[in-house]
């Protein structure tokens, strides 16, 4: 059987875009190398962060990170064994580390977010997707008064975004949030961030994919393209090729591998997150909070607790990293009443398709007249995922997209 549109990747990001193609009347197959929601999608901390606007490509982030790669536990470390293509992906990503670079990625993180915020709850309710959403902002919290200080810089830059960005005191953020220890510096209220819970977030796009007569096919690893010169008629994969009228590549961290196949470098590299799932403690967080100085997110929903985030350069390389998880309860005992849960439910890590200019990729390829890339978004791929779809929507059917489809191209980087 031929597909109108095959979709590489069953996350969040994938199982987004072949929804709103099934909505727009496509037949679609979905090639998942594992579950749908196995990856990121799984164990992320499920927020929803306008706030997340500004990059991580500002000046003077490559100091920052070079100091940090002298600790295992810092919120960023990079791996100093040698890897040719983490090397290189690190050395353009500094080069992005100015001014003018981080201001134009900030509009158009701001765009896609603001977007997505503006659609996903209302997809929610119209596929009857239930995953614990919450609008219930999220709150930054710090202990280090120049920590703050940094913080309240960025506020004028969110507003100027039109997001919103609230400074707090001390004693204001630990009256909002009776889970926090005392001897709080200050925070910043971000009232337009709201949370999820991702797993169930998955779960229910690839109900309704499937339910709306979209295929998922489950443990199918691409492993090459068939076609003439400039189109591919047929993904090979190890359960046989599957042919489709267009390809959409929404693969995560696995992007480069597969593209290359394609002979597109595809300028990823995977950015390792971890998260420990628990039992609610007693007190529990009212919202989300990012406990800022060790960079630890705390999410609570009624069906549990998560403590995540993190960022770890180490390639592909598939171990747990016990130094990394034993830091995100360091990092909640400092600020929280109760850092952690009764009981351990889950220890994850999973690897983020991060964008060495922290702007994803979507949009049709240049090389295939048929490929389009749905990628690169970081820390932000349920943040993203609603807009993604509509933008990939938008330009299979030939329509003019809501956002500036130019600014997500992966063509800026001759692909």
């Amino acid at each position: 059987m031929r597909s109108d549109v095959l979709v590489l990747g069953g996350g969040v990001i994938g199982l987004s875009c072949a929804l709103a193609l099934l909505r727009q009347g496509a037949s679609v197959r979905v090639l998942e190398r594992g579950d749908p929601g196995s990856g990121a999608s799984h164990g992320n901390c499920g927020t929803l962060t306008p706030s997340h606007a500004i990059p991580l490509t500002v000046p003077g982030m490559p100091w920052k990170a070079l100091h940090w790669m002298l600790r295992r536990d810092a919120p960023l470390y990079v791996s100093p064994k040698p890897d040719w293509q983490r090397w290189r992906w690190l050395l353009g990503f500094a080069n992005h580390c100015n001014l003018a670079f981080a201001e134009r990625a900030a509009i158009a993180r701001a765009a896609i977010l603001q977007r997505s915020w503006t659609l996903l709850p209302r997809l929610l309710v119209e596929e009857g997707i239930e995953c614990e959403y919450a609008p219930s902002g999220s709150l930054f919290v710090h202990r280090d008064a120049r920590m703050l200080e940094h913080d309240r810089s960025e506020i004028e830059w969110l507003h100027r975004l039109g997001i919103a960005a609230l400074a707090l005191r001390g004693d204001e953020v630990e009256q909002m949030e009776p889970a926090l220890l005392p001897g709080m510096a200050g925070g910043v209220l971000h009232a337009d961030d709201a949370q999820l819970r991702p797993d169930q977030l998955a779960d229910g796009l690839a109900r309704r994919v499937r339910e709306r007569g979209g295929v998922i096919e489950t443990g199918t690893d691409v492993t090459g393209f068939r076609g003439p010169r400039g189109r591919v008629d047929a993904v090979q994969t190890s359960r046989g090729e599957f042919a489709g009228e267009r390809v959409v590549v929404a693969l995560g961290a696995w992007t480069p591998q597969v593209a290359a196949k394609l002979d597109l470098k595809v300028p990823i590299q995977p950015g390792k997150g971890y998260s420990i799932t628990m039992s609610r403690p007693d007190p529990c967080p009212r919202r989300a909070l990012v406990l800022r100085e060790p960079s630890v997110c705390v999410t609570a929903w009624d069906s549990g607790y998560r403590l995540g985030s993190t960022m770890e350069f180490s390639g592909y390389d598939q171990t747990l990293n016990r130094t990394r998880i034993d830091a995100l309860k360091r990092g909640a005992a400092a600020y929280l009443r109760a850092p952690v849960g009764a009981e351990v439910r889950e220890e994850w890590w999973g690897w983020r398709p991060m964008s060495v200019d922290e702007i994803p990729l979507i949009g049709p390829v240049r090389r295939w007249n048929n490929v389009m890339l749905a990628t690169g978004h970081g820390m932000l791929g349920v943040s993203m995922s609603a807009a993604t779809a509509e933008l990939v929507a938008s330009l299979i059917a030939d329509q003019k997209p809501v956002l500036d489809a130019a600014v997500y191209a992966p063509s800026r980087f001759g692909l």
